[in-house]
């Protein structure tokens, strides 16, 4: 038989076969604390579970850096003999918190799984953060055990004495081989047991725990598999879930982002595929090698890491015909910059996938293949698998297509709550399980397309920075008044962080001094780059409200 000839056909007889009743990715409705949604009928219910069943994927290629490679096997025996150490040695427990404050390395990987293994919640640290945020994520998260790495650790601030500290470069290796031989452990997890904390930042200022539970993550490895089904179909290979996935991923985020974590390690733990992970700052040349010397496949990055890629130059010096997959995430990028990637950059061409999601919703949203960004310039695409969309006014009620409005979705992907936050977890989650994400678009031929990100988020090369955190720590400065953080437009950043500050009379304080303190209280990507400093007061509204439309820097 023929197969159609009309890719649009072509799609939905696979989701068709694969989605519907008796498929591998059958779709039901089924109650999610107290919602009817749909959700995959044959799904895990536990991340531990990934652990044992990928030993049979043997000798097979897992983690890959410049100068280590562990497969399979070698990975599930660590993560067995860490899960053991940390629940004999340090009592770890079910539902307690293990911190993980590292840059990337296979420790973090090791780390995360050996906690899902005892039901313990990891709780991912992000490793730019100085020692004010640190203590901050500490305090809110209280773990019982923080891995770090040497360079985190010897910054640490002080800690409660309760919690104990492991070193990823000596404690690790030293504890893996001290329970070598270990069996993982067994622990009983029901799917909406809490699993993973990681970290977005607030409109109310500092970081929030967005806190995943096991169908999160769980959903989100269904999802890759059915995606990779998906795209056997399309290419013509053979879909076999019981064999290893030949697919190669490059990773070049931080792992304390839902891209690297949730959509990468772990969904690739359950297909068999390797992931190959860049160490240190990202680097053209470096990460160019490694796509050549590892052949690799797929690559998800930040429109910064591909405007880096744009001002390299010397592309054609590597091998990168193996890059079939090529996506943008983290941060908007506009058609023209699109555009510019597929003239310049060859495995962009016809490779090309935008997306949309949320920390808040575990993956993404919204996916847009090469396809539909070229015949729906600035689109987002369609929602993803089991994902309800709808586009609200201010009371909550739904807008038809074309009207602009608030991005609501429901889906087994959204988060429990904000750890410990029963106000934000209420702000952000409706009734009926649906979260009012805080930005705003329109539905257009079935896809969405974003009209404004939230009201006063900065994305700064693939970083969400919220204004009002910088804001409290520059107020608290004494020779300021008032200030206001906003976003501008950048050519590499897309957006750079920029303060207007208001002094009190008689202060002498330079730019030099603000951003001096700025850097000692905050991240290097939210300190501010560009700096007005005046003596006149912000524009404010009738209510008393800043209005930040009207303040240029």
């Amino acid at each position: 038989m023929t197969a159609p000839a009309d890719p649009q056909l072509l799609l939905d007889q696979a989701v068709s076969r694969l989605t519907g009743p008796g498929g591998p990715f059958e779709i039901v409705e089924e109650e999610v604390l107290g919602t009817i949604m749909p959700v995959m009928k044959n799904r895990g219910h536990a991340i531990g579970e990934l652990i044992s069943a990928s030993r049979a994927w043997g000798d097979g290629d897992y983690l890959v850096t410049s100068d280590r490679r562990i497969s399979f096997t070698e990975h599930a025996d660590s993560v067995a003999a860490l899960a053991t150490a940390l629940r004999d040695k340090y009592g770890v427990r079910k539902g307690d918190r293990v911190g993980i404050l590292a840059a990337n390395t296979p420790e973090w990987v090791m780390t995360f799984f050996a906690t899902q293994a005892l039901g313990a919640i990891a709780v991912g640290l992000n490793g730019w953060w100085v020692p004010r945020e640190v203590t901050h994520g500490i305090e809110l998260s209280r773990p019982k055990v923080l891995v770090v790495d040497a360079k985190r650790g010897a910054a640490l601030p002080e800690l409660p004495a309760d919690i104990t500290v492991l070193t990823m470069e000596e404690d690790l290796p030293a504890l893996i081989a001290e329970y070598a031989g270990s069996d993982v452990p067994s622990t009983d997890i029901d799917e909406d047991d809490p699993a993973v904390i990681l970290f977005t930042s607030g409109t109310s200022g500092r970081p929030k725990g967005a806190l995943h539970s096991h169908r999160n993550v769980m959903a989100v490895v269904d999802y890759h598999k059915y995606s990779d089904a998906i795209g056997a179909a399309f290419t013509g290979r053979e879909y076999d879930a019981s064999k290893p996935s030949p697919l190669r991923y490059l990773l070049t985020s931080p792992l304390f982002h839902i891209a690297s974590l949730h959509n990468l390690v772990v969904p690739r733990l359950a297909t068999g595929s390797a992931v190959i992970l860049t160490e240190g700052g990202f680097d053209v040349d470096k990460v160019l090698g490694l796509v050549e010397r590892e052949r690799v496949t797929n690559w998800g990055a930040v429109p910064t890491m591909a405007s880096r890629l744009l001002e390299h130059g010397n592309i054609a010096k590597y091998d990168v015909s193996s890059l079939t997959a090529f996506s943008l995430a983290s941060a908007p990028s506009s058609p023209a910059f699109k555009e510019r990637l597929k003239e310049q950059v060859p495995f962009a061409r016809n490779a090309l996938v935008d997306s949309y999601g949320l920390t808040e919703c575990s993956t993404a949203i919204a996916v847009a293949v090469g396809a539909e960004l070229e015949e729906f310039p600035g689109t987002l695409g369609r929602p993803i698998i089991t994902v309800s969309m709808e586009i609200r006014d201010p009371f909550g009620e739904w807008l038809p297509d074309g009207i602009e409005g608030e991005v609501c979705v429901r889906s087994p992907f959204v988060m429990l709550g904000y750890w410990e936050n029963d106000e934000a977890t209420e702000s952000a989650i409706a009734p009926g399980r649906w979260l009012r994400t805080g930005d705003f678009g329109v539905i257009e031929n079935g896809r969405l397309r974003l009209t404004g990100r939230r009201s006063d988020l900065i994305l700064r090369g693939g970083e969400n920075v919220y204004p009002t955190e910088i804001e409290q720590t520059l107020d608290e400065h004494p020779d300021v008044i008032e200030c206001a953080v906003i976003g501008m437009p950048h050519p590499d950043l897309g957006q750079e962080v920029s303060a207007v500050v208001v002094l009190r009379p008689g202060a002498a304080t330079t730019e030099a001094e603000l951003r001096d303190y700025a850097a000692e209280r905050l991240s290097y990507f939210k300190v501010p780059s560009k700096w007005r400093i005046t003596s006149d007061l912000l524009p404010r509204n009738a209510t008393g409200k800043m209005v930040r439309r009207e303040i240029t820097v």
